[in-house]
């Protein structure tokens, strides 16, 4: 069991990884993403599933939405890293399993995970502990926002290439920074070598979202600010393609949850599928 003295992620890098493997549990094939790891990296008590946030039918679209974001991440790191692409930069990575789900490609990387100390220091010893181990391409990098550290030096000392292309991405993120702090993000990766990618979610306004998600979406935002972790930034695409331009980004996109549905779910007759107007994806390049 996980070290109950070191602190453990919070609580909505947990529920995610949660919900990536009842996707694998509860819905039936073909699955968008296999990822049990993060479950075994958890390691919840006994009765997990009886939750009222792990119930298959009430958080079926957001389920949906977690496993298309981080599929299309995982495709988008495949195909940068096939054009030579070698570094990969995770913000907040929490509970991400690229390395250990998809060695084939991360041995072929330097892949560095962002996230704060503690759970940093958690997850280091989970890996140990489940038998993963660290490998020499990964790099956990610490960052205590908090204390005012920069993540871009933090990277640096880590071995980042600055003068290299990398993929960067930020998943489940935004939502909880200031507008500033987006738009600081945005400039720092805008920065970086020609060649680099920046994938990045945000928030759609829960008015715009679709009717049937927007009580579960309103549940998620009193969750976090419960837990202390507040919901401060929402944006429309319109806005979010405007503030990475501005950024310095010479190429832009919007990459909706309707794509996605197309992309992934097409053809299901179970009825999963990401909602609209929810969380979209930015996708930027240098």
């Amino acid at each position: 069991m996980p070290d109950k003295q070191l602190l453990a992620p919070d609580s909505t890098a947990a529920r995610t990884a949660l919900w990536r493997a009842l996707h694998v549990e509860v819905d039936p094939l073909p699955h968008v993403l296999e990822d049990e790891i993060g479950l075994k990296l958890v390691a919840p008590e006994e009765g997990w599933r009886q939750r009222p946030d792990m119930d298959p039918q009430f958080t079926s679209p957001f389920r949906a939405s977690i496993v298309a974001r981080a599929r299309f991440i995982e495709d988008l790191v495949v195909e940068q890293a096939g054009r030579g692409v070698g570094q990969y930069v995770i913000l907040g990575a929490g509970l991400d399993t690229f390395v250990q789900r998809r060695p084939e490609i991360a041995s072929r990387l330097r892949i560095f995970e962002i996230d704060k100390p503690g759970t940093q220091a958690w997850k280091r010893q989970r890996l140990v502990e489940l038998g993963y181990g660290v490998p020499d391409g990964l790099r956990l990098v610490p960052v205590d926002f908090e204390a005012g550290d920069d993540w871009g030096q933090r990277l640096a000392a880590a071995g980042f290439d600055a003068g290299k292309p990398a993929v960067v991405v930020s998943t489940g993120v935004s939502m909880y920074l200031t507008k500033d702090a987006t738009m600081a993000t945005l400039r720092q990766v805008a920065a970086l070598a020609p060649g680099s990618t920046f994938a990045m979610t945000f928030l759609v306004p829960i008015e715009r979202a679709d009717p049937e998600v927007r009580p579960g979406l309103q549940m998620a935002e009193k969750g976090a600010r419960a837990s202390g972790t507040l919901f401060i930034s929402f944006f429309t695409p319109a806005e979010m393609l405007t503030l990475a331009r501005a950024a310095g980004f010479k190429d832009v996109r919007h990459v909706s949850a309707a794509a996605h549905a197309k992309r992934y779910f097409a053809g299901r007759t179970d009825g999963l599928r990401p909602p609209n107007n929810s969380e979209e994806l930015l996708v930027a390049a240098t």
